[in-house]
């Protein structure tokens, strides 16, 4: 019922699981991953156990062809099953039950597990994972362009329905107070492919600004930011152009109001487009 790829970058230390399907909320049963430690995906007849399972396994130091060896041993509906694993050195492992239907199977590479049954054929597994050995980026660039390049090429032979893009990273999540660096689901959607890449830009350009410019704080900026913030309410004082404690607050209280509050910095930089969201937000309330 499902095409995936659970993969890692030791570099950076991300690791991760994107995967599509002509199933209902995909992303609630597939996915599972653990910073420092692994990511596993569970489909086919998935046993949903395998996540939390395999993860134990792997932080306990088992390898992923180990890990998957144990909990498949263990399962009297082995057949029906299939599942990737990669674990906290890059090692991989994909296995397919011999009651998958066709066509199913996988196929693994240095620090990826790709994996599919009900496709259109193996094509779709061969192309997600050239997709994602060619595609340059963060592991998320390259989870997203696998999954991608695997629907193109037939993927789930039934059509679409949902997909899902898991990524951890230490202290990589809301306010650095977990590991879900990404995680985005599509759960039901006529083309959820191109719904989870737009979900991904939106969540990229405001949270996780990878791309987006910096500019000094210098006294012109400053004093065009705080006649803004005076417009908006959030600065009584003058425009004088120093980036001083009462500016810096009142940029953060306006940040905070638009769910900005990622892009507020202690050093003496604003990030470009905090400064046209308030520019924008400025003209509106100045008439």
């Amino acid at each position: 019922m499902t095409f995936s790829i659970a993969a890692c970058d030791l570099e950076r230390g991300d690791w991760g699981v994107a995967v599509a399907s002509k199933f209902p909320a995909v992303g609630a049963v597939v996915p599972w991953a653990r910073a420092g430690v692994g990511a596993v995906a569970t489909q086919a007849h998935a046993n949903v156990a395998y996540g939390p399972a395999g993860l134990a396994l792997l932080e306990t130091g088992a390898g992923a062809e180990e890990a998957v060896g144990s909990l498949t041993g263990a399962d009297d509906r082995i057949g029906q099953r299939q599942l990737g694993m990669v674990d906290a050195v890059g090692g991989a492992a994909s296995f397919t039950g011999s009651e998958c239907l066709t066509w199913a199977g996988g196929l693994t590479g240095e620090g990826f597990a790709c994996q599919g049954n009900i496709l259109t054929g193996p094509d779709v597994v061969d192309e997600m994972a050239r997709a994602y050995r060619e595609t340059p980026g963060e592991l998320v660039d390259r989870l997203l362009a696998a999954l991608v390049a695997a629907d193109a090429a037939g993927g789930d032979r039934r059509g679409r329905q949902s997909a899902a893009l898991l990524v951890v990273r230490e202290d990589g999540g809301y306010d650095h107070r977990n590991d879900r660096y990404i995680d985005l689901r599509v759960d039901d959607h006529p083309d959820p492919l191109t719904e989870l890449a737009r979900l991904f830009q939106m969540y990229d350009d405001n949270y996780l600004i990878r791309s987006d410019r910096l500019e000094d704080a210098s006294p012109e900026l400053v004093a065009r930011v705080q006649a803004n913030l005076a417009r908006t309410g959030d600065y009584r004082g003058e425009a004088h152009g120093a980036f001083d404690d009462e500016t810096r607050g009142a940029l953060a209280a306006f940040a905070g109001r638009r769910n900005l509050e990622a892009k507020v910095r202690d050093d003496d930089r604003i990030y470009h487009s905090l400064v046209r969201e308030l520019e924008e937000a400025s003209s509106v309330a100045g008439g």
